[in-house]
């Protein structure tokens, strides 16, 4: 089974090549031009053993805010691709992940059906600047876009924090865990598994 995908999106405000394998090793190499998000997306493709190269190139004079964004879109769109028919995966995914202070925990289903549910961060996480280029306000934009182009139901819970990167880091690795069960292979599973036969 090839669970890969490679896409390239274009637009006046970026443009991103991505590919990425479901079953690999959680090798990375990762370039948006903002560095704080790389981090993320590097730790990422660690956690959830899924391999990830992303070339970006945007407005990150204007801010990160649309290479965040359109990154994350592709990802959406190449972790759909890759699942296909979604035959014989976990479906499901729960992980809680510390990091020092901050505690948070990520919920996926592999449903197809896109929803998210995000909660817990301080409302001074919001305004924080971290490496000078990403938004506290963007972890959550992240998870929508990413989500809905994917087909997931997504639900994050911050716990505990009180550094905004540790803070964001703490939940990327949450999802990381999370998306990492839910589309492993199970050897028990026949076909879909959905009682109506198809996600």
């Amino acid at each position: 089974m090839n669970r890969t995908a490679s896409l390239t999106r274009r637009t006046s405000e970026s443009t991103v090549e991505l590919s990425l394998d479901l079953d690999g090793s959680g090798e990375y190499s990762v370039s948006t031009g903002v560095r704080f998000y790389d981090h993320m997306l590097e730790s990422f493709s660690k956690h959830s053993l899924i391999d990830l190269q992303v070339k970006a190139v945007g407005d990150v004079d204007v801010d990160g805010h649309h290479t965040v964004e359109d990154t994350a879109i592709v990802l959406g769109q190449a972790l759909r691709e890759a699942l296909d028919d979604k035959a014989g995966i976990s479906r499901f995914g729960d992980a809680m992940v510390p990091l020092d202070e901050a505690l948070a925990q990520a919920v996926v289903d592999v449903a197809g059906r896109p929803f998210v549910a995000h909660s817990g961060e301080p409302d001074a996480q919001a305004y924080a600047v971290i490496g000078g280029t990403y938004f506290g306000s963007m972890t959550q934009h992240v998870f929508q876009s990413l989500a809905h182009n994917a087909g997931l139901a997504l639900h994050v819970r911050l716990l505990a924090g009180r550094d905004p990167h540790h803070i964001v880091e703490c939940q990327f690795k949450a999802l990381a865990r999370a998306l990492r069960a839910a589309v492993a292979i199970d050897p028990r599973v026949q076909g879909v598994p959905s009682a109506k036969g198809s996600l």
